[in-house]
């Protein structure tokens, strides 16, 4: 993925089974959080990610979540652990989840920033930083 590239649509269940596409769950502003129960930093962001969200959701800020958990159970246990109130999906792949193979993700957690029309403006920023260009854009 390239910034300024129209960020490709994609879809998976949620932990209720249904499925959600990143269509969908365009916003103003939207976040692809790609991240997993598994992985400590991803765990050390989310509530950063929280913040952000009850902040900025009443402006314009969704965010979608692509796990790549194995275990549904592991997965569920900490979306409700770190209030992850926003879409999550998965296809319970781990390193094989498509959807972050058609990202090209190496590494998690990866975010890609969108604007209103779903093209990427950044990628892999976070705290401060992710903050300040949600406010930019949303500013708009």
């Amino acid at each position: 993925m390239e910034l300024g590239s129209i960020a490709p649509d994609f879809s998976a269940k949620n932990p209720e089974g249904k499925v959600i596409s990143l269509k969908q769950s365009l916003g103003k502003v939207t976040i692809i959080d790609f991240w997993a129960s598994w992985c400590g930093p991803c765990r050390k962001e989310n509530p950063h990610v929280v913040a952000l969200y009850n902040e900025f959701h009443p402006k314009g800020l969704n965010i979608i979540g692509v796990s790549l958990d194995k275990d549904a159970a592991n997965w569920k246990k900490a979306i409700a652990k770190d209030k992850l109130n926003w879409n999550q999906i998965s296809n319970l792949m781990e390193w094989k989840e498509p959807i972050a193979t058609q990202y090209g993700v190496e590494s998690i957690p990866a975010t890609f920033v969108l604007d209103s029309k779903g093209k990427i403006v950044a990628m892999n920023i976070y705290g401060v930083e992710l903050k300040a260009k949600v406010q930019e854009l949303l500013s708009k």
